[in-house]
């Protein structure tokens, strides 16, 4: 199975999903039941339905990832304590214990943000797109519930962000600035290949019972569409967006 699915596009803007799949590869046992696979702690449900339908109406392409979180998250600087979970949400994965980090790494991470790097080397995007989904409350109670509809991520590179933040808030989507957590602590993609080539960029986090099923997801596809333009068009022209 490839790393990554790769969708070709023609537009100048870059979307990412790096928590897009629950798979495990065959040859790893996480140990654990596999019913938690198709909860938030594998996967952003729903993040791969968005990323393909927005890819889809801008013409733009996308990487997806292909491996689960609890193999390795792929959103983590490799020298990071959470790379490889041993417990997430409360839930202890214990087949992570012995786990080979280097191998994992070489397996999954290095090609994952190598096909990253090379698409933004050769495409030179406009801005870059990275989408998750986040669950409304944590299972093991130690955040309070998440109020938000929708969230902008970012650490320094605050240009796209801000355009995002208010232009959310002004079609009435309850948004969280820097939540449900900070970009200034996990933002390892867009560090890598936003913030480090100069890139703009929206780090999108969307609440994942609102993209659940078909209908929520069209309806956050032409939310993002027309969120997209709005930011991008001015950013491209290097001068501030309407208001």
């Amino acid at each position: 199975m490839s790393i990554v699915e790769r969708i070709e596009g023609d537009g100048d803007v870059l979307i990412l999903c790096d928590h897009a799949s629950n798979h495990v590869p065959a040859d790893i046992d996480l140990g654990i039941d596999p019913a938690l696979l198709d909860r938030h702690i594998a996967i952003d449900i729903g993040a791969a339905a968005v990323s393909r339908g927005l890819a889809a109406r801008l013409g733009a392409p996308a990487v997806l990832a292909t491996v689960s979180r609890l193999v390795i998250d792929l959103n983590r600087e490799t020298d990071a304590l959470g790379l490889i979970p041993h417990a997430s949400d409360g839930h202890a994965i214990p087949g992570n214990d012995g786990a080979d980090r280097a191998e994992r790494i070489a397996r999954f991470h290095a090609p994952y943000h190598r096909t990253i790097a090379a698409q933004v080397r050769t495409q030179r995007p406009a801005l870059i797109v990275s989408v998750h989904s986040f669950t409304p409350a944590l299972e093991s109670g130690i955040a309070a519930p998440r109020p938000w509809e929708a969230g902008i991520l970012y650490n320094r590179d605050a240009r796209a962000a801000r355009l995002a933040v208010d232009w959310l808030a002004a079609q009435g989507i309850v948004t969280g600035d820097n939540e449900p957590y900070s970009g200034r602590l996990l933002n390892a993609t867009m560090n890598r290949h936003a913030e480090a080539t100069g890139t703009p960029y929206l780090g999108i986090e969307i609440r994942n019972d609102l993209i659940s099923s078909d209908a929520g997801v069209t309806m956050w596809c032409e939310i993002l569409g027309n969120l997209v333009t709005f930011v991008r068009n001015p950013l491209a022209q290097g001068r501030p967006a309407a208001t």
